[in-house]
């Protein structure tokens, strides 16, 4: 998940220092609390109706027929977009962002695919597929997952078209005109490889469709930590420099470890260079 911009500081970006709103933080009777609590509880009962609202007209957007062959590598060889579905209908595929050469994972993306491991099965038996696609060489991804000790799917579109297809990475004659088309508009990135997610369907004849795709904060919808820290008496306590995940997240096995996250969402461990920085070793 790539980090977006610092942002003007709101819900979940105090512009004050936390420990100062928690020691000043207003109390109340019990009484006086069930009566804000309920309040706000209306709220939270009309945001989740219309949540199942949102997400029905998700379900109810057209279709784009995929007519293009993709053959990805995998740990075990070629594989089809088909043969990311697994004999299952549905295919969720993680544009994780890692390009050829970079050493280093985005911690955006590493935080979301982190919580496959309890999930995994649920979503497989329930008629869904997921794999994590990278640009990145097949061996330079399973490094990667050996590493982290990731076990979901996870191939490379090295050899194809996909990631540029779906507005995932950018050719470097692109880029260099300043804007490239992401989150459904022309941004400047200045970035080869970005992250997102995208969702797929096929049919009983074979036929897959591109029914979905979202990016940047769109992905909050996959980070069920944040579901936990919404209701944390600090929130999301992200008042450092980006004012975003990238201000606490880590890989999971680095954490408190050192090191750095720049504003793309990559980690830099303490003392190494990753060669992060010029975004890959391909030549230009």
């Amino acid at each position: 998940m790539t980090q977006e911009p610092p942002k003007t500081p709101g819900k979940n970006q105090p512009d004050t220092n936390t420990e100062d709103t928690m020691l000043n933080h207003l109390t109340v009777t019990r009484d006086e609390w069930l009566q804000a609590r309920t309040a706000l509880l209306a709220k939270e009962k009309a945001f989740t109706k219309m949540r199942d609202e949102m997400s029905a007209e998700r379900q109810a957007l057209p279709w784009v027929k995929v007519e293009k062959e993709y053959i990805f590598d995998g740990p075990s060889g070629k594989m089809s977009l088909a043969d990311l579905f697994n004999g299952r209908s549905q295919l969720f595929i993680k544009h994780f962002m890692m390009g050829p050469g970079q050493a280093q994972q985005c911690v955006g993306c590493s935080l979301e695919v982190d919580h496959l491991k309890g999930i995994l099965v649920h979503l497989q038996n329930h008629d869904v597929s997921y794999v994590a696609v990278a640009r990145a060489p097949i061996q330079e991804i399973n490094n990667v997952r050996r590493r982290m000790g990731w076990e979901f799917p996870w191939v490379s579109s090295y050899n194809n078209d996909f990631n540029y297809d779906f507005n995932v990475s950018f050719h470097p004659q692109e880029l260099a005109k300043g804007k490239v088309y992401y989150n459904y508009r022309l941004a400047d990135i200045g970035m080869t490889d970005l992250s997102g997610d995208s969702i797929f369907y096929r049919d009983d004849d074979g036929t897959i469709y591109h029914t979905y795709s979202t990016f940047n904060r769109g992905g909050e919808q996959f980070l069920g930590v944040y579901g936990f820290l919404d209701v944390m008496p600090k929130g999301r306590n992200e008042t450092g420099p980006n004012h975003s995940l990238g201000d606490w997240v880590r890989p999971h096995n680095m954490y408190g470890k050192g090191g750095v996250v720049e504003a793309s969402g990559r980690y830099h461990p303490e003392a190494e260079d990753c060669g992060c920085s010029s975004q890959s070793k391909e030549t230009v």
